[in-house]
């Protein structure tokens, strides 16, 4: 049997700050990232919408030789995971795997707050979800949890505008309105892949005492471990370092604004739906 692949999705280009930290902590992996920017972003659609449109994007994975994916999507994470890993997987195929970006995060975050006070900036599917709530206390029941929905982030940040100064004042905008919901907050939950792009300005706004946490790092280190703990899907793995890229968007665009996230150019191919 072919040696296979790890699969990375994304609703866009977010979710290549996740790729590039797992590719740093497992450089010896085979890597397939896939980009639905064609119907991109996920964070207002509905729930059918976003379930139907990650499955969809999963089974190509799958078919491109994918036996282990990841959601590098707090939308698709909060919106899809469930229903393919209690409906899908079971029924259509047992012997492939999908995990999120939610459930590793929820397992650390406790340890990055003394006063049990967390603030999480996501898109309005991620907030509306409140996936993030109830995954935190299963781990960290006495964490409150603030949420904060910034729709306009990922706009700025898709359309290459997040260093500008038209994006200082939706930083602000939100970081005010969440941090007016408890002055105890003394962490910082970046709940969507696209906004580790703009921790430059977050710090401009936010008081020095708070941790900024982005999910890169976190869901690096829990696949590494999931790795190990399941010994049958990493024998599958090829280990020859190649990463392939796709889009279902147009491609010249998916290269440059790919660059921008992973600080290297890039060849992605059209996403081509069997």
């Amino acid at each position: 049997m072919d040696k296979l692949s790890i699969g990375v999705f994304d609703s866009g280009f977010g979710g290549l700050t996740v790729f590039k930290s797992i590719a740093e902590k497992l450089p010896q992996y085979n890597y397939i990232y896939l980009g639905d920017n064609a119907r991109s972003p996920y964070g207002d659609h509905s729930f059918e919408t976003v379930y139907q449109y990650t499955l969809e994007c999963v089974e190509w994975l799958f078919a491109k030789g994918c036996p282990l994916v990841i959601l590098a999507c707090n939308t698709a994470s909060a919106k899809a995971l469930r229903n393919i890993q209690q409906l899908d997987l079971p029924k259509k195929y047992p012997n492939h795997r999908v995990l999120g970006v939610i459930r590793p995060t929820a397992e650390v975050i406790g340890e990055y707050t003394k006063s049990q006070n967390v603030g999480v900036m996501g898109t309005r599917g991620t907030v509306n979800s409140n996936s993030y709530p109830i995954e935190i206390n299963h781990f960290f029941p006495s964490v409150k949890v603030h949420q904060q929905a910034c729709p306009m982030w990922v706009p700025i940040i898709e359309n290459n505008e997040h260093e500008n100064d038209g994006a200082d004042y939706f930083v602000d905008q939100y970081i005010k309105e969440l941090l007016n919901q408890s002055a105890e907050i003394d962490c910082v939950l970046l709940a969507c892949t696209h906004y580790p792009l703009l921790i430059p300005k977050l710090k401009k706004y936010l008081p020095n005492h708070i941790n900024l946490l982005a999910q890169g790092d976190i869901v690096a280190n829990s696949l590494a471990d999931y790795l190990l703990r399941h010994p049958a899907i990493e024998n599958q793995l090829a280990k020859n370092s190649n990463h392939e890229f796709y889009t279902s968007g147009d491609v010249n665009a998916f290269n440059q604004h790919a660059s921008v996230f992973l600080g290297k150019s890039i060849g992605a191919k059209a996403m081509v739906k069997g």
